[in-house]
């Protein structure tokens, strides 16, 4: 009986020793490893979702955009906005408004997640080596330094899921009446494995990586700065005991989007020019010499872009610019605002913003 009690003593000194360790860990600013690898996976999955709600919410848009920048400028069938999507219902009905959406989600879902986890612990490495060069201790974040997060974190995102946005392209393009068809996800990428090996499954990666420097880093140093304004400024009554509200904050990450995309939007038509070649049943995309339903040829990002201003004009490559705005203002706005919403629904201490 005595061992047993000695043993309970013991039990309950060494909980309240633990508890003591994890306050003063709490108290030095320092997570115990079980929390910290609980924040992880919960900000992940904020990411996750935040990416996935946007995404579907402008489906339609993202395919058009597609189709608008691959068809054959000899045989035009989306001619903006509202004509192409009405073009896609009469055609293809309400599938084929959300074709290639569930690929989408497949790769932005890991993306988003990767993205945004990525963004805030590369801010975490920047900020403390900025602080050591500075010797500063109470120095935040510049604009500059957060475009230099977010572009770390785009190209870690987009490297880690770029196979799935190569066939989400093929998968987007290909229509009822193309000679093959991908029957899915798994199928498009043992397709390609099989008939063009796996350096196919990165075409493209090159102006993906040079256009998501720009893109990414300009969306999250823009939304974040624009906040860090407001809250400094509080102008116009928009910020209410030092918190932004939804609608601020969606107005926030439109701006960022529509900014940030508008710089890297061409190297977003030669990677998707490029993502095609090789696959000789796309639908109507285009030729370096102008004729549709033939492979395209391009020997790399230079010559894509060489190609296509010479034979289609420097605006083809703000093609579907249009509805990739549309698309653009209200998938990172939602963006942005899901994964902080999820992420105080979750409990997470940290947020982007800090």
């Amino acid at each position: 009986m005595a061992s047993e009690d000695v043993k309970a003593s013991e039990s309950a000194v060494s909980t309240i020793v633990n508890l003591a360790e994890e306050a003063k860990l709490a108290r030095e600013g320092v997570k115990a490893p079980g929390t910290a690898l609980l924040n992880i996976c919960k900000s992940l999955f904020a990411g996750g979702v935040a990416g996935g709600v946007s995404r579907t919410a402008v489906a339609p848009l993202e395919r058009l955009k597609i189709l608008l920048q691959v068809q054959n400028p000899h045989s035009i069938k989306y001619n903006g906005t509202i004509q192409g999507l009405k073009y896609i219902w009469r055609t293809e009905g309400l599938r084929g408004m959300f074709k290639g959406n569930g690929t989408n989600c497949a790769r932005i879902v890991p993306n988003s997640a990767v993205k945004f986890f990525s963004y805030e612990e590369a801010s975490k490495g920047i900020l403390w080596f900025y602080r050591r060069q500075t010797g500063n201790d109470d120095a935040q974040l510049t604009p500059l330094l957060r475009l230099g997060a977010g572009a770390c974190a785009g190209i870690i995102a987009m490297s880690a899921t770029y196979p799935m946005d190569m066939v989400r392209g093929r998968l987007t393009v290909q229509t009822d009446k193309s000679p093959r068809q991908y029957r899915g996800i798994a199928h498009a990428l043992s397709t390609v494995l099989k008939e063009e090996g796996p350096r196919a499954l990165y075409k493209g990666w090159l102006p993906s990586v040079i256009g998501v420097i720009p893109y990414v880093g300009l969306n999250f140093a823009v939304y974040e700065s624009l906040k860090d304004w407001l809250l400094k400024t509080k102008p116009f009554g928009l910020v209410e005991d030092n918190e932004l509200g939804v609608a601020t904050r969606l107005a926030c990450g439109a701006a960022a989007g529509t900014f940030g995309q508008t710089v890297a939007y061409p190297l977003d038509v030669i990677r998707r020019r490029m993502q095609m070649v090789g696959w000789k049943d796309a639908a109507s995309v285009v030729t370096g010499d102008g004729r549709g339903k033939t492979a395209l040829e391009y020997t790399g990002m230079v010559d894509a872009f060489r190609k296509t201003v010479r034979h289609e004009g420097f605006g083809a490559l703000y093609k579907g610019l249009v509805p990739n705005s549309v698309k653009v203002i209200p998938s990172i706005a939602i963006a942005f605002v899901t994964y902080e919403m999820v992420k105080d629904v979750l409990r997470v201490e940290t947020r982007i913003s800090d």
